[in-house]
């Protein structure tokens, strides 16, 4: 018996440290191509294209690639775009998102869970599939080059639906009942009651809702054709061509893109994790 715990202990440790490596080593493969092109954004020309190829600088203290591209393209205007897109589009979201979650949650009327379910049966659509129609809509509203363009099509999220309305039924009804009984409205019970005990996953879903937007591309290269409203990720493209493939200013211009998402997912982590794992034992 002895030996049998013995040898189920080293086992574990045995998987604990492959898992643990294995993990560290997908982990660094992840990060490689971030670190790389962090570091080349503080080359030079000459640096670039020397060979053999070298993985670090000379020195960090080279900013003529961040120089030139905060001051010599329009990469702040573009990452001012992407700031409304993503912020206004999360707002959006969460606006439309905890309203029709509260409906499903607290209402009962017919036809409830099948539209619920058809909800849920949109998010086997692949966006690529609807941006025709979207943008035959979007170009007949003369919403072309607008900011209210950019944003409308990202209001609804159906995850965003379902992952509020997974964590609203674990509330008790008992709540809506008792706020009735005192004389609170059902709006007034949503912004005071329900929308505080929702914070986690309010965090949650806009946070990965925020990122998501950021590096949106697709639709905002179709829907914007002046310089001017064009968001980071097209921008991007912009300041490569084949006469000059300028690849320092666009690994500093990545490095610069990359920052606010980092941000994001290092100061919010707890709060994106609590937030999906929060109301997953209740359907």
């Amino acid at each position: 018996m002895m030996h049998q715990r013995t040898y189920l202990r080293a086992r574990r440790r045995i998987v604990y440290v492959v898992v643990g490596f294995l993990s560290l080593l997908i982990g660094c493969l992840v990060i490689f191509p971030i670190f790389y092109a962090f570091c080349t954004s503080f080359m030079s020309a000459s640096e670039l294209t020397s060979w053999p190829p070298k993985l670090l600088p000379e020195r960090f203290t080279y900013l003529d690639n961040y120089r030139a591209v905060l001051t010599k393209t329009k990469m702040p205007r573009f990452m001012f775009n992407s700031l409304v897109l993503a912020g206004g589009g999360t707002l959006l979201r969460l606006v439309t998102a905890s309203l029709a979650a509260f409906s499903f949650s607290f209402y009962e009327y017919r036809g409830r869970n099948a539209l619920f379910f058809l909800i849920l049966g949109s998010m086997m659509i692949p966006g690529d599939a609807v941006v025709i129609s979207n943008y035959v809509n979007v170009s007949r509203m003369g919403l072309m080059d607008t900011y209210l363009g950019l944003i409308v099509v990202y209001g609804v999220s159906a995850t965003n639906v379902f992952m509020m309305r997974q964590y609203m039924r674990t509330l008790p009804t008992a709540l809506r009942d008792a706020s009735l009984i005192d004389g609170c409205s059902d709006m007034r019970f949503f912004l005071h009651v329900v929308l505080p005990c929702a914070t986690p996953v309010l965090f949650s879903v806009g946070i990965s809702s925020f990122v998501n937007l950021w590096n949106a591309y697709i639709w905002p290269l179709l829907i914007t054709n002046r310089e001017e409203m064009r968001v980071v990720q097209v921008g991007v493209t912009m300041l490569s061509t084949e006469d000059d493939p300028a690849y320092g200013r666009v690994m500093a211009a990545v490095s610069l893109i990359l920052v606010p998402s980092i941000l994001v997912f290092v100061l919010f982590q707890r709060r994106i994790v609590s937030g999906i794992t929060t109301g997953s034992v209740k359907g």
